[in-house]
């Protein structure tokens, strides 16, 4: 089947691949777009978790202010050159990441960085709500599970819905600026403040 260059362009523009990547991704998926899209996001994700352990010692804080200045983040976002830095692409990821702290306001970064006494003490919680349900105790492990993942998603930043295309985590949409910008890249901390919130 030929791929046409209106395929190519969308295929582009949706995904920010390269030239050569997207024709292979449309003819690997028959000219199908969506497929296509899928192919290139697994490539990416591969691509992604290879660059997962190198150092990242460069990077940005950024700032983001809302709500009439009663709500601020800063955030600080790490890669692994000052070129990469300097990138629109960089800056966008950043100023996007601010944004998500200040609208679904997660408590920590990745899910190792929840204390193991708070893990437990939602686990106790959602044993005892799924105890009294006469369920078997695998079933029971199941449902303390699923809503630990669910907990997760609304605490953790890295598993958070993004808040510009829910169908992705904040996990994906990074590993896709990796798998774009051919460097590692992670969120090193954020403070977010709210008027008159505690900490």
């Amino acid at each position: 089947m030929a791929i046409t260059a209106g395929q190519v362009k969308e295929l582009r523009e949706k995904t920010g691949a390269g030239m050569m990547e997207c024709k292979k991704a449309l003819a690997e998926a028959d000219g199908d777009v969506s497929k296509a899209v899928t192919i290139l996001r697994q490539r990416g994700l591969a691509a992604a978790e290879k660059k997962a352990g190198r150092a990242t010692r460069e990077g940005l804080v950024t700032s983001y202010i809302h709500a009439g200045g009663k709500l601020g983040v800063l955030v600080e976002v790490n890669c692994e050159t000052d070129f990469v830095a300097r990138t629109d692409d960089f800056q966008e990821l950043v100023r996007d990441l601010a944004m998500q702290i200040a609208a679904a306001n997660p408590l920590y970064v990745k899910r190792e960085d929840v204390p193991e006494a708070e893990l437990e003490r939602e686990r106790e919680i959602y044993r005892k709500q799924a105890a009294g349900s006469g369920k078997p105790d695998q079933v029971v492990a199941k449902i303390v599970e699923g809503k630990l993942n669910k907990y997760f998603s609304e605490v953790v930043l890295y598993e958070q819905p993004f808040i510009k295309d829910p169908e992705v985590t904040v996990d994906e949409l990074i590993k896709s600026k990796i798998a774009k910008l051919k460097e590692n890249v992670t969120v090193r901390r954020f403070a977010r403040f709210k008027i008159g919130e505690e900490n």
